[in-house]
Order: C-alpha cells, then sequence, then structure tokens
C-alpha cells in the first residue's frame, strides 16, 4: 500500500469487485472510455461474468487500485511489453470525470512508478496513449517523461486520424526529478 495525503494505491481486495464492475463494466459508454483507447471497443457486462476476471486481478502485483479519500476511483497497471529485455509499460484510470483535471492521476502515478523503480529490475518506465488523450500526455510531462515515439496517424477514431504517442523515462531521471528531492 502506498499513500499520498488522501490518496491510496494497494493491491486489489475482492472487497473492490463490485465497486470496480460499477466503475468499468456497469455502462455500455462510459464517459471514460471516450479518453481510454476509444477506438478499441468496449462492452458491458453483467457482474457474474465479470467476476472470474475480476478474481484474477484480487492480489496481483500488476493491477492496483486507486482510492481517493476511502473510495476506490480507479486503476493502475502495469503489463510487460517484452520481459527478456525489462520492457515495462504503465496505466492509469481514473473512471468518474469528476476526478479528472485535479491532478489525481499524476499523483496516483508518481507512487507507482516510485513503487515499481523500488521493487522491479527496470531501467525504464513508460506508456502509450493518443494523441487526443491531452490530460495524459499532460500527465507524463509533469512527471518528467519524454516523448519518445510519435506514430502518426495510427488511430482512426469518430472519423478522424490520431497519432500514437508513446512516452517513458529512465530511472536516472526519476531519481533525479526535482519533486523527488522534497
Amino acid at each position: 500500500m502506498l499513500l499520498d495525503s488522501d490518496m491510496t494505491i494497494r493491491p486489489l481486495e475482492e472487497k473492490d469487485l463490485p465497486r470496480l464492475w460499477e466503475l468499468v463494466y456497469k455502462e455500455e459508454q462510459p464517459e471514460w472510455k471516450k479518453w481510454d483507447a476509444p477506438y478499441y471497443p468496449h462492452a458491458a457486462m453483467p457482474y457474474d461474468r465479470f467476476l472470474p476476471t475480476g478474481l484474477k486481478w484480487v492480489g496481483s502485483d500488476d493491477f492496483w487500485v486507486v482510492e481517493v479519500q476511502g473510495v476506490v476511483r480507479g486503476i493502475v497497471s502495469y503489463y510487460w511489453e517484452h520481459e527478456p529485455s525489462r520492457w515495462l509499460e504503465i496505466g492509469i484510470v481514473l473512471h468518474e470525470g469528476d476526478t479528472w483535471g485535479k491532478g489525481l492521476g499524476t499523483r496516483a502515478l508518481k507512487l507507482w512508478i516510485g513503487h515499481l523503480f523500488a521493487t522491479l529490475p527496470l531501467v525504464r518506465i513508460g506508456f502509450s496513449t493518443w494523441s487526443g488523450n491531452h490530460r495524459m500526455i499532460r500527465v507524463g510531462e509533469k512527471l518528467g517523461m519524454e516523448t519518445e515515439a510519435r506514430i502518426r496517424k495510427a488511430r482512426y477514431y469518430e472519423g478522424m486520424y490520431y497519432d500514437s504517442i508513446r512516452m517513458g523515462m529512465l530511472k536516472e531521471e526519476w531519481e533525479q526529478a526535482e519533486f523527488n528531492r522534497i
């Protein structure tokens, strides 16, 4: 469990599953999906169909919940792009629009990145997003990440082409970041 003021990120517990289902799978077209890879399909599902997947996330190292004032508001995650070369990518979703634009994503990813650099044999962490997700790009910039790749017009959404953006940082850059020296 990692704390920052009124925020906690921690491994998912079984008691979190109803709330996580409500945030992710209850609605057919949730607001968060307009920003989180909207070019991939999303489908609502009943709780009983979600449960086997949700139970696999309980206690996992790569999928944690973000709590604000004791209420689950989203998730942080990681996956191996290529584990033998230690290429790890991270993700975050805050599922409720009223949590956006308040710095919560930056705070949660700061905790998550610090945890991953401290516990895994990594020299780099990154994420991918699309050029339509300005908030996610801004979070990366605030954390000191660099735009490492821009794949032009790789995402087609609602009649328009968008770039795929890859951002990342090296462990030594993280350790030297101003906010880590406070």
